[in-house]
């Protein structure tokens, strides 16, 4: 008699739980509304701005916890906090499921002369997030920008020969600057020479004998391996980061040959003159109180040294990363090349990440642009310089010469991405081949040390305003 009892209790209990769990389910499945609206942000750069289109777009870090139903940027001539409501772009979304979700617009039909507000927005079930609003203005013309690309030095074969135009050779060059007169110099890497152009592109050889080593003492009779960066200060004085010896070396304007700081040895160390040491030193950039900021490529790190020889490390640590932060606790991967601005801003072309990045005097450090995930936006970037405006160009290994602009527009003025030749000409129609160094003269002519071309290329922009 107890067994139909107790199978009766169990038979109740057992549709109870179904129903408790039939419940819970469509509890579940129909509860998808987190309440959260998505992370975004908006992307610092216009680019290739004109009279009547532009790029822009975003980062999305978090959905929000429920599927995206939009993103894209809005735009507005009149409203300073753009909306939905106003003029936007839709992305197709992302359905990978990966984030951050980086995504780029175009923008048509706008009007020229003409200022907007814009940011980037995403929309989940629980509503609409934007960015930051991001302010530019139209051109007036049809192009804002006209580039014409001619070549200044060499002819594409490698080799090593002083004379003019096109006469001269070269051998992978990878650093170039320009002093206060606009006379050229450039780091001939595999040549192991230092070689000065003038303006019109007649090349002579300023030290080196081309043997590879590390001699010192007259300039002709100095031996590098493989130099890298170079800059010029006030006074005259060449920098050479002496990428092989893994040292900074000086020329003096007399012509004499030594090194400054670093000892040979491939190492991370900070201290006074041959007391400390690099690790396959790149980039280099001098400040106008004679500050010397160096690529320390092999140690991921950007090393200050001042006029007395003592090094510190600025930014940086010698594991790779991508790290903002303050000091030695950013991460850099592979730094390449280094500028400096009139305020102590040290802007480092950040290869293996994809990146421009911006250290404070404070040691501060944020990225302009790109980054690992972009890099179609900036491909490997491997030289940085400025003007006297503060605008930034950059040459990338994609084949591209890039200016980013004080007001946050970046333009592609020559060169097409992931395309290599030896092609001068207008805009993209020029073709580069691994494009190494970047340097820009007072009169806003930019040359371009091309590598794999065996060459030295020269810009000029002409601008609508």
């Amino acid at each position: 008699m107890k067994t139909p009892y107790f199978r009766k209790i169990f038979l109740l209990a057992l549709l109870l739980s179904f129903v408790l769990l039939a419940n819970s389910c469509k509890k579940s499945t129909t509860t998808t509304d987190t309440g959260i609206v998505p992370t975004i942000a908006t992307a610092g750069l216009i680019i290739n701005l004109t009279s009547t289109t532009a790029q822009s777009g975003g980062t999305i870090s978090d959905a929000g916890g429920s599927l995206l139903t939009a993103n894209g940027v809005c735009y507005s001539a009149t409203n300073k906090t753009p909306t939905v409501a106003d003029s936007k772009t839709s992305e197709t979304l992302s359905t990978s499921g990966s984030l951050p979700i980086i995504f780029t617009s175009n923008l048509t039909g706008l009007t020229a002369g003409t200022t907007y507000y814009l940011r980037a927005y995403a929309s989940n079930s629980s509503g609409t997030a934007y960015g930051s609003v991001v302010q530019f203005t139209t051109s007036t013309g049809v192009s804002a920008v006209v580039t014409a690309v001619s070549t200044l030095a060499g002819n594409g074969a490698a080799g090593f020969a002083d004379g003019a135009g096109l006469s001269a050779r070269f051998n992978n060059p990878q650093g170039i600057t320009v002093d206060a007169s606009g006379k050229i110099y450039l780091a001939d890497s595999y040549n192991n020479r230092i070689r000065a152009i003038t303006a019109a592109g007649l090349t002579s050889t300023t030290a080196g004998t081309g043997a590879l080593g590390y001699g010192e003492g007259n300039a002709l009779s100095a031996e590098f391996y493989g130099p890298n960066g170079i800059a010029v200060d006030g006074q005259g004085n060449i920098y050479i980061a002496d990428f092989g010896n893994n040292v900074i070396r000086k020329i003096t304007a007399g012509g004499v040959v030594s090194t400054f700081v670093g000892n040979g040895t491939a190492g991370f160390v900070n201290g006074t003159g041959t007391s400390s040491e690099f690790n396959n030193p790149a980039g280099i950039a001098i400040d106008a109180s004679g500050n010397i900021y160096v690529a320390d490529r092999g140690n991921n790190a950007i090393r200050k040294i001042t006029p007395a020889g003592v090094v510190t490390t600025l930014a940086g640590f010698k594991t790779g990363g991508y790290i903002n932060a303050t000091g030695v606790a950013a991460a850099f991967d592979n730094p390449n090349g280094v500028a400096v601005d009139a305020a102590g801003n040290v802007y480092v072309a950040d290869q293996s990440n994809s990146a421009i990045r911006k250290i404070t005097a404070d040691g501060v450090v944020t990225t302009i642009a790109g980054g690992p995930t972009q890099t179609d936006l900036i491909d490997y970037p491997t030289g940085i310089a400025l003007d006297k405006q503060g605008n930034i160009y950059i040459a990338d290994e994609g084949g591209r010469i890039m200016e980013c602009t004080t007001t946050n527009v970046l333009y592609i003025l020559a060169g097409t991405l992931n395309t290599s030749g030896f092609v001068n000409g207008a805009g993209t129609t020029a073709l580069f081949n691994q494009p190494q160094a970047i340097a820009v003269d007072a009169n806003n002519n930019i040359y371009v040390a091309d590598q794999d071309n065996n060459c030295i290329r020269k810009l000029t922009v002409t601008r609508t305003p």
